[in-house]
């Protein structure tokens, strides 16, 4: 049994967070999972997502941290098994740099950020996670969209001016009287990371040498979360990300529109302000369609059914009042098309509306209900066959 008392992975990316490729012996291997006596793999910890790599000629699906030991969890490559790998095995690993850069722009760019909202805010990070896609950070007090501006240009000043970074690790009377952000009442050694002048806080995580690593922080949205917000950032190459999608989709709608990038936002206005008010036409013309077939209808006995392929629901029910004043039977508006299928409303005057959606229902598989006048639901079949239930069923 793995014992942390006596002897516990060694972390190479305590050492240097730069390094892509070592070496290691085997401590255990057992269906794929493999710990080893020190390994560059950080795992799932602290609010971030595990490295990546090939670790003894597999895919390292998964690492994570167990009292002490760190566990790899190998997928063997396509067309390979696992090996058979032994206690004092000497085994090569080799980290994809990539993932492991992009979490540590993500993650210092977050201590950043949230270092500078503490100290203009007094805000507190209660929260952190650390996607392969988006970092989300939650804090406890509200930030608006002003402040949250303040802060990304802050950050990204400090990013131009390329601080280095400064890993120390402080116990007992130095961790207890150090100034440093931390989630934790922490008893044991504290390793903290500091930018000087920005921010210090207890990590356990890589992190870039220099802030100009970083690249550049762009706040992406921000929510309300309990009593206070949670913001999504990204930094460097999947900022860059972000921005030449948003490019490209800015420039072709710029395109399409036959205007500059600067246009777009107004034509976009323009159109939907003239597509507002063309709707607004269709329904008036819609409405007095409908008020016309009703007044059309022949005061007397029997039901009546009147089809509209778009109309509101209030001028609807306005043509089945009108309706049932004219007929004694059932008198219904369905609103839509064969193919898509239709909504309607049902009244009937001294009867029972829910005998006909009843109907409706067992016949055609209606969906809908409402009281003895009126009921309202949407059904999926033909005009004409509900036309031939309103001709079939007699008062």
């Amino acid at each position: 049994m793995l014992d942390a008392s006596t002897v516990a992975t060694k972390k190479i990316y305590y050492d240097d967070p730069y390094i892509v490729n070592f070496e290691a012996r085997v401590v255990s291997f057992e269906n794929g999972d493999l710990v080893l006596d020190r390994t560059a793999f950080f795992p799932e910890e602290g609010g971030q997502n595990p490295d990546k790599g090939v670790l003894a000629d597999c895919r390292v699906a998964d690492v994570k941290i167990k009292k002490g030991f760190i566990h790899h969890f190998l997928e063997p490559l396509e067309g390979e098994e696992l090996p058979d790998l032994r206690e004092g095995d000497l085994v090569t690993g080799t980290i994809d740099w990539d993932h492991r850069f992009s979490n540590m722009q993500q993650h210092s760019g977050e201590h950043l950020f949230s270092g500078i909202a503490h100290t203009l805010y007094g805000c507190e990070n209660v929260g952190f996670h650390l996607s392969e896609k988006e970092v989300t950070v939650d804090f406890d007090r509200f930030l608006s969209d002003e402040d949250l501006l303040i802060i990304e240009a802050r950050v990204n000043e400090a990013i131009s001016r390329n601080i280095p970074s400064r890993v120390e690790i402080l116990n007992g009377r130095e961790a207890e009287e150090a100034e440093y952000r931390s989630k934790l009442s922490l008893t044991k050694d504290v390793r903290v990371v500091s930018f000087p002048g920005i921010d210090a806080c207890a990590c356990c995580a890589p992190h870039v040498a220099r802030t100009g690593e970083i690249g550049l922080l762009k706040v992406v949205r921000a929510i309300k979360w309990r009593s206070g917000v949670r913001v999504t950032i990204l930094c460097g190459s999947r900022a860059m990300a972000l921005f030449d999608r948003n490019h490209e989709i800015l420039t072709r709608t710029a395109q399409y529109l036959t205007t500059s990038v600067e246009g777009v936002y107004g034509q976009v206005v323009k159109m939907k302000e003239e597509l507002a008010a063309l709707k607004a036409q269709l329904r008036a013309q819609a409405i007095l369609s409908m008020r016309r077939k009703v007044a059309q209808v022949e005061s007397g006995e029997g039901n009546t059914v009147i089809f509209e392929t778009d109309v509101e629901q209030e001028a609807a029910r306005e043509a089945v009042n009108a309706l049932v004043e004219k007929k004694s039977g059932y008198c219904g508006v369905f609103i839509g098309t064969d193919d898509s299928g239709y909504r309607y409303i049902i009244g009937r005057r001294g009867g029972d509306a829910r005998v006909m959606n009843a109907l409706l229902r067992e016949r055609f598989g209606a969906r809908g209900g409402g009281q003895a006048a009126m009921v309202q639901g949407s059904v999926a079949c033909t005009g004409s066959q509900i036309r031939a239930l309103f001709e079939e069923i007699k008062e």
